[in-house]
């Protein structure tokens, strides 16, 4: 494997242009990953770059290309949520640009031993940060209902309850343990699995993942940091690939770009905090069709991309339309 670009980011020429490097300017790539996207952003201006990534294998597989860039590079390894504390540390106080690349990188989905995909079998972990409690701990611990919520609110799964049972009955007899004997047990219990256009288990293990990993808080954290680092005309630039993770981006974007709300014959509109954004495209950028034909992972992407104003940061109060979260006993101080 080539260490140095082992994977091609998703939609790089928008990104680079939403962002508009410039000279002497600070960004942070908040999901460094392989790096693709800093070392664009190195290339196309005399700038710095602060990369944060959770997963402590992205940073130390970095280090080596990283010595091209030195003194403009660095690499941090903390999640995003963490950006606005872990610059302070650095002596930053305010930033160019911040880029978000959200979900799971392919690094990771093709190494069986993470546990994030069913292509492989492997360890069912998919912690990002090789932590606990990992997927195979929720699988193990929690009971038909939550796990039916899990696949419900964070993979949309139709089948979620029936899922759930079907995992507690076969844990009963044996642990699950591996992403393979996860699978088989999600497209034994989905009726028609041969017949669909993805994997029955597709969403289930999507939805495992966005919650072992929180992967909604960070992002709603994420965005709010990056409000307040932003100085006036920085740009923030997110490219989704999940309907719920574009559905926070598009909130947030949308409750910092209004100034007044609604309003009709019997109400006068509702007064909001000044547009802390201005939206930089009018809706969602997706990627050519070429780039589809030659990255599938490509196809679900949506690009959205707003511009700092002068106004201060937005009030924390939104949810953002996040699901509500999800509280497992074992997993916050219960047996």
């Amino acid at each position: 494997m080539n260490a140095s670009a082992p994977h091609t980011p998703v939609m790089l020429k928008e990104v680079v242009a939403a962002l508009a490097p410039k000279k002497g300017g600070v960004y942070v790539d908040a999901t460094f990953g392989a790096g693709g996207y800093s070392r664009a952003i190195l290339n196309a201006a005399d700038c710095t770059v602060y990369g944060f990534d959770r997963d402590p294998t992205a940073i130390e597989r970095a280090k080596e290309w990283a010595k091209e860039f030195a003194g403009r590079l660095f690499l941090i390894n903390r999640p995003f949520a963490e950006m606005r504390e872990a610059l302070a540390e650095e002596g930053v106080e305010m930033v160019d640009g911040v880029v978000f690349d959200l979900g799971v990188s392919s690094m990771q989905l093709d190494e069986a031993e993470r546990g994030f995909s069913f292509r492989y079998d492997g360890p069912l972990s998919m912690r990002m940060d090789g932590g606990k409690p990992d997927a195979a701990d929720i699988i193990a611990r929690a009971d038909a209902q939550d796990l039916a919520a899990i696949f419900r609110r964070y993979g949309e799964e139709n089948r979620a309850s029936a899922i759930a049972r079907a995992i507690i009955r076969e844990r009963e007899k044996a642990p699950i343990t591996t992403t393979a004997a996860l699978a088989a047990i999600i497209e034994k219990a989905t009726p028609g699995a041969a017949r669909q256009k993805i994997h029955p288990a597709t969403r289930a293990f999507q939805a495992l993942r966005i919650f072992v990993n929180d992967e909604l808080g960070q992002l709603i954290a994420g965005l709010r940091a990056a409000e307040r680092l932003l100085r006036p005309a920085g740009r923030l630039v997110v490219v989704a690939f999940h309907s719920l993770e574009d559905r926070i981006v598009k909130r947030f974007l949308a409750g910092r770009t209004e100034g007044k709300r609604g309003g009709s014959r019997h109400l006068p509109p509702e007064d909001l905090p000044p547009a802390s954004f201005e939206l930089l495209y009018p809706r969602a950028v997706e990627p050519a069709q070429e780039e589809t034909d030659q990255n599938p992972r490509a196809r679900s992407a949506k690009l959205r991309a707003g511009v700092r104003t002068e106004a201060p940061p937005a009030p924390d109060g939104d949810a953002l339309g996040a699901p509500k979260e999800i509280r497992l006993s074992f997993m916050h101080g219960g047996k």
